[in-house]
């Protein structure tokens, strides 16, 4: 989603960013300025990282669109009153009803604490979420790049991630989730800027349509 004011630190975040590495320093001129892409807080920012996993931007705004119009589906309590019928009409895979269903089971029983992150470090938040069974790191890094803003979180098993600073920087293969993880101690405290201007870059390289993360 487009439309969301950056947090007052985006532009000096990206600025100390171009300063750690140049490299950045050549994104937003050949792509354009780096939009501000955001997800909802809460259960309904987590439903949309779901729905969006493994499938290409397109088809996950359309199950998106459908799925956030089907009344109550952003809050857990609402969401549990749906049918498994309702859901599958959206769009949505068996598994992920499956899996929506638990979170939002969780998020009633207190199992779930998407309403206390704010007070977690990111090594606590990304530890909570990737708990919670079918979740793992990347969905918890990404929640928490799109829908809570932190500044400073590196999904380092991204495959265009690695696609990115493969072609932004000319090296003769893709990096491994530790060479990026490596690679991205160096942009510290501006990570999760650091992977925006990656997929952003990636986008315009591919000739990819405009979404959040590929």
């Amino acid at each position: 989603m487009t439309g969301a004011a950056p947090p007052p630190w985006f532009r000096a975040g990206i600025e100390a960013l171009c300063r750690l590495d140049p490299d950045f320093t050549r994104i937003e001129p050949a792509a354009g300025p780096l939009p501000w892409r955001w997800r909802p807080r809460g259960f309904a920012g987590l439903a949309r990282t779901i729905l969006g996993q493994q499938i290409s931007n397109q088809a996950a705004g359309a199950i998106w669109r459908r799925f956030s119009a089907l009344p109550g589906a952003l809050e857990p309590s609402g969401m549990l009153l749906l049918t498994d019928e309702q859901l599958r009409a959206a769009g949505l895979s068996r598994p992920k009803v499956v899996h929506l269903r638990a979170l939002a089971k969780a998020c009633l029983d207190g199992g779930l604490k998407l309403d206390a992150l704010p007070e977690m470090t990111d090594a606590e938040a990304v530890a909570h979420l990737a708990a919670q069974r079918g979740l793992g790191p990347w969905t918890a890094q990404v929640h928490l790049i799109f829908a809570e803003a932190r500044p400073d979180v590196f999904p380092h098993g991204d495959v265009a991630l690695a696609g990115a600073l493969a072609h932004l920087k000319g090296l003769p293969q893709r990096p491994g989730p530790r060479e990026l993880t490596l690679a991205a101690e160096q942009w510290s405290p501006w990570r999760s800027l650091a992977a925006r201007l990656l997929w952003h870059h990636w986008r315009h390289a591919t000739g990819r349509p405009v979404g959040e993360s590929d």
